[in-house]
């Protein structure tokens, strides 16, 4: 048994393997998840029919997936466009976090300031996207000046921003009020997104996103830049050999994905929480890197793949309740979403030959 490249075909052919590739691979994650929600005693369909009420059936079911959509697809963008030029950037969570406490830091200290609310917001995104920017930076100059796995890097460097963010908020940017939490002190008023709803907590921080999906995608598929991310990509060598800058287009791909990290986790700040703790992000830095291999790198598809993980967990929180199946259900059809999608990628690109 063999892989065997597929023929290429032209016309819409061409871009079907990459619709239906996440689309089989989601099918997929669902049928085996179903295996392990019937093992644990709970009737499959209600169980599925209650993830998906409690994620997309109500009022308040669409605006808590927005909710936790919009840090997704950021994340989301991030590992797109990094794995778009083959900068396999596993760091995320640390820049998310890198981001939220430079925008905390920033705004604790223009809280006093008389500018105008829109410049002083300006600001404090602009430092996290720096901070993002700046921890994704080390590894990407590495990778193109030394050839260091950025996997490595940029894995380590989540331990140390962590690590480092905890000796923050347990020290000079401890909140006094917080009883022994360690937590930062809450930004102003000012400094916080409105929110799209009322009665709820999606903000405006969706708003961004969204165009920021709209930006990178034309980006990617209209600009002289997008045409160099891509030919790197596909391949480096035969980039560098027709003349395009391939070091500085992967330094300029580390700065566009560690500021969206970084923005993620300013706008995680700014329109949820008001403030800083360890345990802000459930995984979103991870979870990026699913939804990103389910839309196929593609940024308008993040969107859609950020809205059905974000209604994933959502929802096992209500399923959970009422057919007594762990939610860690959730965590396990991300993950599964993720093989899945590899080997549909693979296989839609590849064919098994029995020889």
């Amino acid at each position: 048994m063999r892989l065997e490249a597929r023929p290429i075909v032209a016309g819409w052919r061409a871009h079907l393997p990459r619709v239906l590739a996440p689309l089989v691979a989601i099918v997929f994650t669902l049928v085996i998840t179903s295996l392990l929600v019937a093992w644990a005693g709970a009737p499959v369909g209600k169980a599925y029919a209650l993830l998906i009420e409690g994620g997309f059936g109500s009022r308040f079911a669409l605006t808590e997936t927005f909710t936790r959509a919009t840090p997704l697809i950021l994340t989301g963008l991030c590992a797109a466009v990094a794995f778009r030029a083959r900068l396999y950037n596993i760091g995320a969570e640390g820049q998310l976090y890198g981001g939220a406490l430079a925008a905390v830091a920033v705004g604790g200290w223009l809280a006093q300031s008389t500018a105008p609310p829109a410049l002083l917001m300006a600001t404090m995104f602009g430092a996290a996207m720096l901070a993002g920017a700046a921890l994704l930076l080390l590894p990407a100059w590495l990778k193109s000046g030394f050839g260091v796995d950025e996997v490595v890097t940029t894995l380590l460097l989540n331990f140390i921003v962590l690590l480092f963010v905890s000796a923050m908020l347990d020290g000079p940017m401890k909140d006094p009020a917080a009883m022994g939490w360690p937590q930062s002190i809450a930004l102003s008023d000012a400094l916080q997104l409105d929110k799209l709803v009322p009665r709820s907590r999606v903000h405006t921080g969706l708003l961004i996103a969204l165009a920021l999906a709209l930006g990178l995608w034309a980006l990617l598929a209209r600009t002289t830049l997008g045409f160099e991310i891509r030919a790197v990509g596909a391949n480096a060598r035969a980039a560098a050999f027709a003349g395009m800058p391939v070091a500085r287009t992967t330094l300029l791909v580390a700065l566009m994905s560690g500021a969206l990290a970084g923005l993620a986790g300013a706008i995680e700040v700014a329109g949820r929480t008001s403030y800083l703790t360890l345990d802000m992000s459930p995984g979103y830095g991870s979870s990026g890197i699913v939804i990103a291999m389910l839309a196929g790198l593609h940024p308008l598809g993040v969107v859609a793949a950020a809205v059905f993980v974000a209604g994933i967990l959502v929802g096992a929180d209500s399923m959970s309740r009422a057919v007594g199946v762990p939610t860690y259900i959730a965590d396990v059809i991300v993950a599964v979403a993720l093989l899945s999608a590899l080997v549909a990628t693979l296989l839609s690109t590849y064919r098994l030959r029995w020889k």
